[in-house]
């Protein structure tokens, strides 16, 4: 089984994904993090990648095609990307969602603990800079998504499960995913 897992920025996605890769002991590929280790590689923010990505499609088809041969060659794995449900269409589809507002705030929060380790657009230090973050990369994902591959990666219709993380801690989130994970991984 693989579990392709997207959604919302500040979401707990990638926390998310860390505990149940941890608890079902399969390895976590991370599509974001590939993402901003290329655009580090060529000296540029993960917003300055993402934009030259609306008129580059070599940015997203790299990752994208990792995904797809994993997906024909690996099994028993989590990825976390906002095109895996796409590229991996036998995934099992998870989308973590969570209001812009809340999301800003986690993020920021992530960023007080852990600076400059997400590689964002710049130093950014303030809840409203966060947020203006998210929707110049919420903007952006609409744009290259749409363009190179006629999807809307945050269209809810996609995916099999959809859990709101808005008012839960990342206990109570993982709680709710690990129970509606459970009952198929033990079935296979």
């Amino acid at each position: 089984m693989i579990i392709s897992i997207g959604g919302s920025h500040g979401s707990g996605k990638s926390t998310l994904a860390k505990m149940l890769g941890e608890k079902l002991g399969w390895p976590r590929y991370y599509i974001g993090g590939l993402r901003r280790e290329r655009a580090k590689e060529l000296g540029l923010t993960l917003a300055e990648y993402n934009k030259l990505g609306e008129n580059d499609p070599k940015t997203d088809i790299e990752v994208d095609e990792y995904q797809r041969e994993l997906g024909e060659k690996e099994n028993n794995f989590i990825i976390e990307g906002r095109t895996s449900w796409y590229f991996i269409p036998k995934s099992l589809k998870i989308f973590i969602e969570v209001g812009e507002e809340e999301g800003a705030r986690r993020i920021l929060a992530d960023l007080k603990k852990n600076q400059g380790a997400r590689n964002e657009d710049c130093a950014i230090n303030n809840y409203d800079e966060v947020l203006a973050s998210i929707k110049k990369r919420l903007a952006s994902d609409i744009v290259r998504y749409k363009k190179y591959y006629n999807i809307d990666v945050y269209d809810k219709n996609n995916f099999d499960f959809i859990l709101n993380t808005e008012r839960l801690s990342i206990e109570e989130a993982f709680e709710k995913l690990y129970a509606f994970i459970r009952p198929l991984v033990d079935k296979k």
